[in-house]
């Protein structure tokens, strides 16, 4: 299933959401485009369990910051970023501008110390807004399960746009993390997808969705516009 767009109308414009979108845009165009050396680049700036392990430090937190804004391929990029575009401008909407930058990035580091914790040793470089983004998506699910999303379902060689519910959506999503993580355990770095972020992200996500959501927290009324 590829989900295009949901169904809730925002309530003010999500500048945050379309900043993130473009940090991560500019990020990846100027690291394979405009950098004469991409490599030191993902040397420098992604995040690498096995240092943690030899001790946190000022440089492993920037690191596990810098990280989420770098992407290893366009493919990468594009599938991060249409899942921001879909669920991130709710949540903000939800959660106000500056609530929502600050529970991007803590779900972006709680996901960076799940990897972390599933796989300590590992010395490949982590990157991507997945963490980040699964945090969206945990939020999401709780905040607004009544949700219907559009989505591109594959029929043979063809693909039908259906409205699927957002609980149908994003649980056949987690459970695809979970079953991936569990059977990740102990091949270290065979794994080339870090999806005990994905997890860890989206149970971050659950979790500060429930607290909005018994607060009641409402957008401030304006027009409403379409994703």
């Amino acid at each position: 299933m590829i989900p295009i767009r949901d169904e809730i109308k925002t309530h003010r414009t999500p500048i945050v959401n379309y900043v993130l979108i473009l940090i991560n845009v500019a990020v990846f165009l100027w690291t394979c485009f405009f950098n004469a050396n991409p490599d030191a680049v993902y040397s420098e700036f992604a995040l690498f369990p096995y240092k943690i392990q030899q001790g946190l430090d000022v440089g492993d937190m920037r690191d596990i910051l810098t990280s989420i804004f770098l992407h290893a391929g366009w493919f990468h990029l594009l599938g991060n970023m249409l899942y921001l575009w879909i669920f991130g401008d709710n949540i903000e909407d939800r959660l106000g501008h500056l609530r929502y930058l600050l529970f991007y990035l803590a779900g972006g580091v709680f996901a960076a110390f799940a990897h972390y914790f599933t796989n300590p040793s590992s010395a490949i470089p982590t990157v991507g807004a997945s963490g980040a983004i699964a945090a969206v998506l945990g939020a999401y699910l709780v905040i607004y399960p009544q949700s219907r999303i559009y989505t591109f379902i594959p029929i043979g060689f063809f693909a039908r746009l259906t409205l699927v519910p957002a609980v149908v959506v994003l649980t056949l999503w987690f459970i695809m993390q979970l079953f991936s993580g569990v059977g990740s355990l102990g091949l270290g770095d065979q794994v080339g997808t870090a999806y005990w972020a994905h997890i860890g992200g989206f149970v971050f996500g659950l979790l500060i969705g429930l607290f909005f959501k018994k607060r009641g927290r409402k957008p401030i009324p304006a027009p409403p516009s379409w994703n």
